[in-house]
């Protein structure tokens, strides 16, 4: 009887070593097997945000280099333009910073543009299809006629709030010149276009001065933001053919309107 009990208890000791043995053996195989995909999750989140950063530094990179590339050739543009004409000098700026907003202070010969600045990148992903990332800056251009000497130009990265003002009014600018491309010829009138641009009288936009001229109407609009104290003269052209129907409209800001 003895025996048997001694037998049985040997037999049971060995049938949990193997079970232990077997959990044991389970549990590392579980672990190597869950192991490795979570590591290569973990590295290829690791490897991708570093390779989004680089890319996202070269992209930021860029958009200041662009910036001071666009300073440098309105210098360029103004010194070569040989006028004192404000409205005139103003047009220069526009067409080489690409600023909604651009002012002019008489007393110290100098004019300031606001205009935010974009770039995309290619951003890495587990998933395929990742997508674009975007960096964005905000520039304030200051170009200064020094007595006896050219333009000289500075220029400042400020925060994005710095340019939310300017890029409303660009993207309202863009509105007006869809609006008036789109108008009848015979609706070009003070009340006609203010109705086109501000038909919920927000006063968004402010029609100053319609002047027809041949077959061109010129139309000076103060364009304004929803921030306080920011707003900006336009002169809008639109093209009348044969005194009628519809042509495309072009927008250049304008020293005053």
């Amino acid at each position: 009887m003895g025996s048997e009990t001694t037998g049985g208890a040997v037999v049971t000791g060995r049938a949990n070593r193997l079970v232990t043995t077997g959990c044991l053996t389970l549990l590392i195989v579980l672990i190597t097997v869950l192991g490795i995909p979570v590591s290569w999750l973990w590295y290829r989140h690791w490897h991708d945000g570093n390779v989004n950063s680089e890319r996202r530094e070269r992209a930021r990179a860029a958009i200041e280099k662009q910036a001071r590339a666009r300073a440098g050739a309105t210098d360029r543009a103004l010194d070569a333009s040989g006028t004192t004409d404000v409205d005139a000098l103003t047009g220069v700026v526009w067409q080489h910073s690409k600023a909604p907003v651009i002012t002019y202070d008489a007393s110290r010969r100098e004019f300031t543009a606001t205009a935010a600045s974009a770039a995309h990148y290619d951003a890495k992903a587990i998933l395929p299809g990742g997508g674009s990332g975007r960096v964005t800056g905000c520039f304030v251009f200051t170009f200064t006629r020094h007595p006896g000497q050219g333009w000289t130009s500075q220029v400042s990265e400020r925060d994005d709030a710095t340019c939310r003002p300017s890029t409303q009014i660009g993207h309202r600018v863009r509105l007006a010149l869809t609006r008036i491309s789109g108008m009848d010829a015979d609706d070009l009138t003070p009340d006609g276009i203010q109705n086109a641009l501000d038909p919920t009288q927000r006063r968004s936009f402010d029609v100053n001065k319609v002047v027809p001229e041949g077959d061109t109407t010129t139309v000076f609009v103060l364009v304004s933001s929803s921030h306080a104290g920011t707003c900006q003269c336009y002169r809008f052209t639109r093209p009348v053919p044969d005194g009628a129907g519809r042509g495309p409209a072009t927008a250049v800001p304008a020293s005053s309107c």
